[in-house]
């Protein structure tokens, strides 16, 4: 495949149904970079990131930073793939696979959704904005189908939450968005946000889970899963290039202080301060621990009858679901 093939390929979302798809994709675009690019440029304030420049039929774009201790190549991926498939099916099975397969699990998702944001960065200027939305959407059905593989119900979708007085009758109906509504046993267990990165987001998260358990009255866990926190940005001298973090320490601290923490909080391109900051690294993980452990252990939390709720679907129409409509 050509640049142009791919870029066809990848803004057309019907073609991302399947974990499957997202890994033929990826096989390809790897494929292309081996001998398609102008150039790979590498970060020069954090020497692991690279970016790589297309060529005139790319308009000599420039990508993302791409984390070269994550992302993997077309021939390590080929082998990456069938054991990342191996790790879905044991998960799937209700087994705990090996701990040294972890960072398969890291780099395999990090690999499909980059491939497919670096993909799309060859789109002309006035497209970006084209670009953003795709990307964000084909990562969010990315970690839905993920978890789908598991045996694990999950689907996106509006909610519409009940507004009560002192009285405990209904005032008004409140509507909350979200991308990952998890269920088990007729119950909603997990409600979820999955974005790109952390970059003018944070904030809505914490306050998502605030609102809604306050007027739903529960302790729902909510969780969110980011990509990365990382940018491109342009340094003093021509033609080079370095990174910079568009994740909100003192905003992330300040909410999970002073208004309610978060019930976990994942990346596959985990920054330095995430680990090395003391109450960072109580709340940030990265996402090989939602998959081997934390998924399971709140699908065991109680939950919120889905008799109490009325939700549409985000995808595939909008249809107005109930609870006995969830799981089907």
């Amino acid at each position: 495949m050509n640049l142009s093939d791919l870029l066809g390929y990848v803004t057309n979302k019907e073609r991302f149904r399947t974990v499957n798809d997202y890994i033929d994709f990826c096989g390809r675009y790897l494929e292309f970079v081996e001998t398609g690019l102008q150039a790979r440029i590498v970060s020069q304030n954090e020497s692991h990131y690279q970016f790589f420049q297309y060529r005139k039929e790319g308009s000599f774009n420039i990508t993302r930073p791409l984390n070269s201790r994550l992302i993997y190549d077309a021939e390590t991926f080929s082998k990456a793939a069938q054991q990342f498939r191996m790790t879905l099916e044991q998960m799937r099975d209700r087994q705990q696979p090996s701990g040294n397969l972890r960072e398969n699990l890291i780099c395999t998702i990090y690999t499909l959704q980059q491939t497919i944001g670096a993909a799309l960065d060859g789109l002309p200027t006035g497209k970006s904005n084209q670009a953003r939305k795709v990307n964000g959407d084909l990562f969010e059905r990315l970690i839905r189908l993920l978890i789908v593989s598991l045996n694990v119900d999950c689907l996106s979708g509006t909610m519409q939450v009940p507004v009560k007085d002192v009285d405990g009758t209904e005032l008004f109906k409140s509507s909350y968005q979200h991308d990952l509504l998890i269920s088990k046993d007729d119950k909603l267990k997990i409600i979820g946000s999955v974005k790109t990165s952390s970059k003018d987001r944070i904030d809505k998260v914490f306050m998502d889970k605030f609102l809604y358990n306050r007027l739903a009255d529960t302790s729902l866990p909510h969780i969110a899963i980011f990509l990365n926190d990382v940018q491109r940005k342009k340094t003093a001298r021509e033609n080079q290039y370095g990174v910079n973090s568009t994740f909100l320490p003192g905003h992330f601290k300040a909410f999970t202080v002073k208004l309610s923490p978060l019930d976990g909080v994942y990346y596959c391109d985990i920054r330095p301060n995430m680990v090395e900051d003391d109450l960072l690294s109580k709340h940030i993980k990265t996402i090989d621990h939602f998959f081997y452990s934390d998924i399971w252990e709140l699908l065991n939390k109680h939950g919120q009858s889905l008799d109490e709720i009325a939700i549409e679907r985000k995808e595939n129409g909008v249809e107005k679901i109930t609870s006995n409509k969830l799981l089907s």
